[in-house]
Formats: C-alpha cells, structure tokens, sequence
C-alpha cells in the first residue's frame, strides 16, 4: 500500500511520527463518546476502529463501520485490521444514496475528511441524515484561511476558519468545540496556538 502526505498507516510508518501520533490521540479521544452502530466515514487503513474498539471499556460497541473511497485501502484494513465486530465497505462519503445504502448510526467519527471534500455542505447533510436521534458526530479539521481559499497543502479543497466550520455543524442540536495541538485535545485555552478543531456534536 503507497504510503502519501496524506495517507497514515501506522504499519508503514515509526510510532514517533508526528502525524500518526495526533491521528492516534483524536481516535483515543472519540473513544469516550462512541456507542452502539459506530461509523467511520474515509476510515483509512482502519487502524482506527482497532482504537476505538480497545476504548471501549463499558462495551457498548455493536459494530463498527469503516467507509472508505478508496478500494486499496479498504482491502488493506479487512487484511489488517479484522475483528467480528468491523465491517469494512468502499463508498462515497457525498453519494446521495449513503444513508439507503449504509442505514442510521448511534455515533459518527469523521477525522480529517471535510477539509478533502469539495462539496462539504453534501457531506455535513449526509452526517446529519445518517445520525439517529441521541447520537454523537465527531468530526475534525485543521484551521485554515478560510473556506474556498487557497491552502498550501494540494491534498486540501478547504481550510476553515473556526466561525465557518461551526456553521457547517448548525444543524445540529448542540456542538462543543475542542481544539488539538500535538498529542493535546483539550478546551481552548487563552493566547494558545491550535492546529486543529474537533467537535462534539449531537442530534
């Protein structure tokens, strides 16, 4: 499998790298949140639902759903990361037909996926419709100049400013905001530097 910028693969990479270690942490940290059907929608290589599998210490995982676009990478987590309880599926993550094809979920972990797509308000409409009532949407994205602009990273359609990207979560019943730099996710905290937004939201 091509190792790319963009791409994390913790088999392919020192566990003292910079990038896998913060894709690590944010796993870690929607850990406390997740319930019952779990999806992860642009999954990866799926080394995540191995971290949000072994977080679960009250057991209240059903399954885990791994959503990815692309076939390579899909077939490397059914060959790397297989469990009973993970199901691992190619598909768009701005298709129409998401929710028919893939049902309702009790969370949603959407980590360094929105800033990939161009057309974001399809993808947040999609989260919203595939998030039963109750359930909890985990979504992360870097700062950036501001939607549409351009951004030094070629990987990325957007980079958002922190009053966009919680206007694209308005149409969720509550939203609360942690901001993560390095190993740290945490509440902002005054005259702090952050990379990047994580938010909590529910339906």
């Amino acid at each position: 499998m091509r190792l790319t910028k963009e791409r994390v693969i913790p088999n392919l990479m020192k566990s003292n790298n910079g990038l896998l270690i913060e894709h690590i942490k944010r796993y870690e940290f929607a850990s406390k949140f997740v319930k019952g059907r779990v999806l992860d929608i642009a999954c990866g290589a799926g080394y995540g639902s191995q971290i949000l599998l072994d977080g679960d210490k009250a057991g209240s995982i059903n399954h885990i759903v791994g959503v990815d676009i692309d076939n390579e990478t899909i077939e490397y987590a059914k060959n790397n990361y297989s469990n009973k309880k993970f199901i691992y599926l190619v598909n768009d993550a701005t298709s129409p037909s998401l929710t028919a094809e893939l049902g309702n979920f009790d969370t949603i972990v959407s980590f360094e996926t929105l800033e990939h797509v161009k057309n974001d308000i399809t993808f947040i409409d999609n989260l919203e419709k595939l998030l039963n009532p109750s359930g909890n949407l985990i979504i992360s994205t870097p700062f950036g100049r501001g939607r549409g602009m351009p951004c030094s990273n070629p990987y990325h359609m957007h980079q958002y400013k922190e009053e966009e990207f919680v206007h694209l979560l308005r149409r969720f019943n509550s939203i609360d905001m942690y901001y993560q730099r390095n190993e740290t996710i945490e509440k902002a905290i005054e005259n702090k530097k952050y990379y990047l937004m994580v938010a909590v939201c529910s339906n």
